[in-house]
């Protein structure tokens, strides 16, 4: 593996960081090595690719009528 050393981050974004490692149960240094990966995935692939991966994974689903579903519902 790789290191990056990060210089001259400013105060706000270094306190910012910490707290969002904290309030994530990781350590600074665990929570921008996630951050910088999730970036890269998104990255890698394009919205109209995620769009169409997300409905060709929704097309073979059955799914039912949601007012029909609401109206059963409000009906209990």
């Amino acid at each position: 593996m790789k290191t990056i050393t990060v210089r001259n981050v400013p105060d706000t974004v270094y306190s910012e960081l910490a707290a969002w490692a904290r309030g994530s149960h990781r350590s600074l240094q665990e929570q921008v090595r996630h951050l910088l990966e999730e970036d890269v995935k998104l990255r890698g692939t394009s919205i109209m690719e995620s769009a169409g991966a997300y409905r060709a994974k929704l097309a073979s689903r059955e799914l039912a009528n949601v007012v029909d579903d609401v109206r059963e519902d409000r009906r209990r």
